[in-house]
């Protein structure tokens, strides 16, 4: 088991024991980082992926809306942080399809209160912040806020 992970479940773990749900959102830079890193580290099993296909191929990608939150176009940061935000929904607290469906939702809004126009990715937004109808960079190592 990868240490990051080990160490992410375990920081959750205590934030949740003081009262405190990781997966309330109130700093959107910080959550990204977290719920790439979760991407990245997470690793689901076949089971568990079905559960996140089924729940993300149901809502249309924000940046590129003829795509689903499953695939996007691309693996952008918006899609990272969405696919890490499943990952650990769905290992750590045992989350289903209208479960993950309503928090990425919920996420979605709060990393962009305005909405997205559906065609960011192909409008050149790939390098703009979540707020402003963007995919909050390309990179993992370099997000856009």
């Amino acid at each position: 088991m990868p240490h990051r992970y080990v160490f992410a479940v375990v920081l959750a773990l205590a934030l949740t024991a003081c009262g405190a749900n990781p997966l309330d959102f109130n700093d959107a830079e910080k959550q990204t980082r977290q719920f790439i890193e979760w991407e990245q580290t997470i690793k689901l099993t076949a089971a568990q992926e079905a559960i996140k296909k089924e729940a993300l191929t149901a809502l249309p990608a924000p940046c590129c809306s003829n795509n689903s939150a499953y695939t996007c176009c691309c693996p952008c940061n918006m899609s990272r942080a969405t696919w890490g935000l499943t990952n650990y929904m769905i290992t750590e607290e045992n989350a289903g399809v209208k479960a993950i469906q309503a928090k990425v939702t919920e996420w979605t809004q709060f990393i962009s209160p305005e909405g997205h126009s559906g065609d960011t990715c192909y409008t050149g937004g790939c390098r703009r912040a979540f707020d402003k109808n963007g995919c909050g960079g390309m990179k993992p190592n370099q997000l856009v806020f």
